[in-house]
């Protein structure tokens, strides 16, 4: 028998990328098992979960049904954690925090999900056309700036075609416009803080320090007031790293990619699982 009935007050931990889209992506799911839930969102995103509660609030949700607590990981998110009264804990976020998570749960033996990085690989084949491949690939690799966990952040392209394909991204990759997220012809806004402006940076330099050659941007964009002041950085295509390189081996959650060649499939294959993370990966051909 599978037997499925509600576990009382499930702990929703949602981050601030996509803030409204996943913390209601666990609310709902929740509430229909029969749960209560207590909410902890980011607190980059507070104001987007305060409005979420107020239209909850204004559709006729129950009192008690849906809790929306605003603050830090510490405390907030920890006591949610570790509350024994909180059996089931969903989190979307960051790696590290997820292990410290688990670590807190543990001693409850508490049901957890845990959706963590992610270091996305395009592989693209030499008998693909680069003229329908690039443009999805050019959007799952600078959407929302880079800041999705999903997002393609290592494109590998196979020798014969390799030449041909930086060429063409690099290009295309020009006419990205960042700039107002009002405007409709803007496809990059800013980046979420200046703390993760600083981040995205500098692994850029270090990508610099180990040869890697920025085909496309590498630098903050340079734009009028009083957008000069946001946390806007130019779409980055780097090549020329090796495998072992931070660029390759760390989630970045920004608008940087790196393309490196390989010589057969199972080369790919190596060099896309040659990292701590997994999550997500796509393979471009015409022959399935």
């Amino acid at each position: 028998y599978v037997l499925r009935h509600p576990l009382g007050v499930a702990g929703l931990i949602s981050p601030w990328n996509l803030p409204l889209y996943l913390l209601t992506w666990k609310i709902a799911p929740a509430i229909a098992a029969g749960n209560t839930v207590i909410c902890k969102p980011s607190e980059f995103t507070s104001m987007t979960a305060f409005m979420l509660g107020e239209i909850l609030t204004e559709a006729g949700l129950p009192k008690g049904v849906c809790n929306i607590i605003l603050g830090r990981g510490e405390p907030a998110g920890r006591v949610l954690v570790e509350h024994p009264g909180v059996p089931i804990i969903s989190f979307t976020g960051g790696t590290a925090t997820g292990a410290k998570i688990q670590a807190g749960a543990a001693s409850h033996f508490k049901k957890i999900s845990l959706e963590l990085g992610g270091k996305n690989a395009a592989i693209v084949l030499k008998d693909a056309d680069l003229k329908k491949v690039i443009p999805p690939i050019l959007r799952s690799s600078f959407l929302n700036q880079g800041e999705i966990c999903l997002c393609t952040s290592k494109i590998l392209v196979q020798e014969e075609v390799f030449e041909d394909f930086c060429e063409v991204f690099a290009e295309a990759t020009k006419h990205l416009i960042v700039g107002d997220p009002r405007m409709e012809k803007t496809f990059m806004g800013p980046l979420i803080s200046e703390a993760h402006l600083e981040k995205v940076s500098s692994l850029v330099e270090n990508a610099r320090k180990e040869n890697g050659k920025i085909l496309v941007g590498g630098e903050r964009s340079a734009l009028p007031p009083p957008f000069n002041k946001g946390f806007f950085y130019s779409p980055t295509v780097i090549k020329d790293l090796t495998n072992c390189s931070e660029v390759h081996q760390t989630e970045i959650f920004g608008p940087v990619v790196s393309i490196n060649p390989f010589k057969y499939p199972h080369d790919a294959v190596k060099m896309a699982n040659n990292t701590p993370y997994g999550l997500s990966a796509s393979v471009w051909t015409n022959d399935l």
